[in-house]
């Protein structure tokens, strides 16, 4: 299937590595012009060099920090210089430290909040006059199972994510009759670094060999493995493809089928 994506200019944010990455891979291989972004140096750049040497495919890269309004909009900018407009944007962060409601301070709260949710009405607005010139296009927001189950120990995540769909989803509405589609796309366990350092450090807790806790983890999830970072990747492509130009306002979940929520 053609996901028409030739020539697209697309903003994909954290992709030096992991979920980013695969996105920006496949985005990649599909023949759109991809502008990548993520605070490390020269990750960012080396990855940029990787793309675009696999795939004859024209990357662009940056640094950038999503906590800072303008370090987004140079991203913004270069990518305008460089590619000449913005057709799809990608909102992708780190996630805010682990912990319960005792563990939190004013100050950690807005930390969370500057870095997961007003990260992405920033990095929203930054494109949208690019998109509205060109008649157009496609935003998805990577965001977390905790959405739909909270996890007990990601409190500032389970309320910041919360908070970036909600805010897809009303943009769905806000959005769609200047043709601007926004969904979510949620991961669930898939085989990046951070994944591995999350067995390892449960692991090394349970004085447990590595390999026989990601065996463990792996098994339980209904498809029997951890997901690859392509295979995320391809569903994000295909959200802000024009393969998916009916759908807006949904949250695609990428998991094996773990999650149990019927809804």
């Amino acid at each position: 299937m053609d996901l028409g994506l030739t020539g697209k200019r697309i903003m994909v944010a954290a992709a030096s590595r992991g979920l980013g990455y695969g996105i920006a891979r496949q985005l990649a291989l599909a023949g759109a012009r991809v502008s990548i972004a993520a605070p490390t140096e020269p990750a960012i750049h080396q990855a940029a060099e990787r793309l675009a040497e696999e795939f004859g495919a024209e990357v662009v890269s940056f640094a950038f920090d999503a906590r800072d309004r303008e370090s987004i909009l140079r991203w913004r900018d270069g990518t305008l210089e460089r590619l000449g407009g913005i057709d799809g944007l990608v909102i992708n962060a780190g996630g805010p430290p682990a912990g319960c409601f005792d563990d939190f301070d004013d100050a950690e709260w807005q930390a969370a909040f500057d870095l997961t949710l007003l990260s992405a009405v920033r990095m929203i607005r930054a494109v949208l006059p690019s998109m509205r010139r060109g008649g157009g296009g496609s935003i998805v927001t990577v965001t977390s199972s905790s959405v739909k189950e909270p996890i007990d120990v990601l409190l500032l995540s389970n309320v910041m994510r919360s908070g970036v769909v909600s805010l897809a989803k009303s943009l769905s509405q806000q959005l769609a009759p200047e043709g601007i589609r926004v969904n979510n796309l949620v991961p669930g366990s898939i085989n990046t670094d951070r994944l591995k350092a999350l067995v390892g450090a449960r692991a090394e807790a349970l004085d447990r060999a590595f390999e026989d806790v990601w065996a463990e983890r792996s098994a339980a999830i209904p498809l029997g493995r951890f997901g690859e970072a392509d295979e995320f990747g391809r569903a994000g492509a295909f959200l802000l493809s024009d393969a998916a130009s009916y759908i807006t306002g949904e949250t695609l979940v990428v998991d094996g089928g773990a999650m149990k929520t019927v809804w």
